[in-house]
């Protein structure tokens, strides 16, 4: 993932890519993260990354959980 300021307003985006990751973590609200994967053309792998770099963030949040490192390079 990156965030360029600029680029898509400066949203997350997938690395190399204009497609906000919001826009994923919102279309798994109803859809399947197989639909997700068809319409969006975007991997399992990814998703899981997104997935992932989202509850890393919310436990850096919360108090008394140490940050976990997380590497958004390989999105």
């Amino acid at each position: 993932m990156e965030s360029i300021p600029g680029k898509v307003s400066g949203a997350w985006v997938f690395r190399g890519t204009r497609l906000p990751v919001a826009t994923i973590i919102e279309n798994l609200e109803d859809l399947s993260v197989e639909e997700v994967m068809e319409q969006f053309d975007v991997t399992r792998e990814q998703i899981t990354s997104v997935l992932d770099f989202v509850a890393q963030s919310l436990k850096a949040s919360v108090p008394g959980h140490p940050p976990a490192p997380v590497d958004v390079h390989s999105l």
